[in-house]
């Protein structure tokens, strides 16, 4: 309902100037402008381009709350149907649901995602996309060349292998592209569409501690790697992605330029997105959410910060605080915290949003009740073309 109280009061104001006598007589408003977005891949499905657009136009009212894993597991459970952290404490489920997809391109067996989890996210990503929210998905992927996992930085050779023509390591890492083709083929809602994903692959790829990091990768080699996913995706007939770039900001960024480290091209990006573990600074984060909104008004691209938290918080008004705050009207298009690990009886502190018991359970009901954010509940139809938008 809260909501549809601020649009009752909307919709009542022209009414109420209305009576006023001195009001003066004028024409109709002129129309909108039309603004007119451009994805990557000009063959995206109706149900991706309407995603895109709704990205687009949230920004001017708000922003949408996501969390990393919300629906496969929380604190004190995992793998139960219907079962979210966020749900248990305010009643709704965020607006965005993110998940990694590596464990279904790899066959990985590691302890951060292994294959056991795949049934349990083919099922939440489909009911994810029926209860209408967004789904976005980043890629831990296995070290092709070595076999290690994705922290294996110990050769600077993965990336001109995997680009390598014939390449053992390239035709193993086709075969992970193939899977991951098959995957989004087959993730279909219960109206039969293909579920569009916001796919953000090599993320934090400015830092070390990836493969396809600074210490193993040339900028050349990254952005040729970005475009061959790409490229490689489009030509096994995978239409229903919005690809997201989302370097680590975890210091006070300089210049708008330092979003925009190892750019694949204007034409090979179609989200804007930054991994910002800043601790409890706004200062910082405020100043990189000014930096990436000029970003994302140059790009003509939503924005929106794709990963964030403090490990083991325990501020009591940290949702208030450190995240409503600075990131009021800002125009991002999501905010998505990281997982929450299943700890049932808490002999760790590895969590990174809210769960029952938290001491920011009250802060974060306030920052549900805002105006600016955006649970499930509250989305548009973000599968229906929003509108004065298009999208080539």
């Amino acid at each position: 309902m809260r909501r549809y109280l601020s649009i009752l009061v909307l919709a009542a104001a022209p009414l109420l100037f209305s009576c006023r006598g001195d009001e003066p007589a004028g024409g109709d408003d002129p129309a909108p402008e039309v603004t007119t977005l451009t994805l990557c891949d000009r063959d995206a499905t109706p149900q991706t381009k309407a995603l895109y657009s709704n990205l687009w136009a949230i920004r001017d009212k708000g922003w949408i709350f996501g969390h990393q894993n919300d629906l496969v597991n929380g604190r004190k459970w995992q793998y139960t149907p219907g079962g979210s952290d966020t749900k248990d404490v305010c009643g709704d489920y965020p607006g965005i649901f993110a998940v990694d997809v590596a464990s279904f391109m790899d066959g990985r067996n590691v302890p951060l995602q292994t294959t056991e989890d795949n049934p349990v996210k083919l099922r939440t990503i489909k009911e994810a996309y029926d209860r209408g929210m967004v789904v976005m998905a980043c890629m831990h992927l296995n070290n092709p060349l070595t076999g290690g996992d994705s922290w294996d930085n110990s050769s600077n050779k993965v990336a001109a292998e995997i680009l390598k023509s014939g390449s053992a390591t390239q035709k193993l890492f086709d075969t992970w592209l193939d899977n991951l083709a098959a995957l989004a083929k087959d993730l279909k809602g219960s109206d039969g569409n293909q579920i569009p994903i916001i796919l953000r692959p090599f993320h934090e790829h400015g830092h070390e501690w990836s493969w396809w990091g600074s210490t193993c990768t040339t900028a050349a080699e990254y952005v040729a790697l970005w475009r061959y996913l790409v490229d490689g995706m489009k030509a096994r007939g995978v239409h229903s992605f919005i690809y997201a770039i989302s370097p680590a900001i975890n210091v006070k960024a300089s210049s708008e330029n330092d979003f925009l480290i190892r750019w694949p091209g204007d034409e090979y990006v179609d989200f804007i997105g930054m991994d910002c573990y800043i601790g409890i600074n706004n200062t910082v984060f405020l100043n990189n959410l000014k930096l990436l909104k000029n970003v994302s008004d140059a790009k003509k691209k939503p924005a929106g910060v794709t990963e964030i938290g403090v490990e083991g918080f325990q501020n009591a008004n940290y949702w208030t605080d450190n995240i409503a705050a600075p990131m009021a009207g800002r125009k991002m298009s999501m905010l998505v915290t990281w997982s929450n690990k299943y700890d049932p009886f808490e002999l760790g502190k590895v969590y990174y949003s809210v769960y029952p018991g938290h001491p920011s359970e009250k802060s974060f009901k306030e920052l549900y009740a805002r105006p600016d954010t955006y649970f499930c509940k509250d989305l548009p139809p973000m599968y229906k073309m929003a509108e004065i938008i298009i999208v080539q």
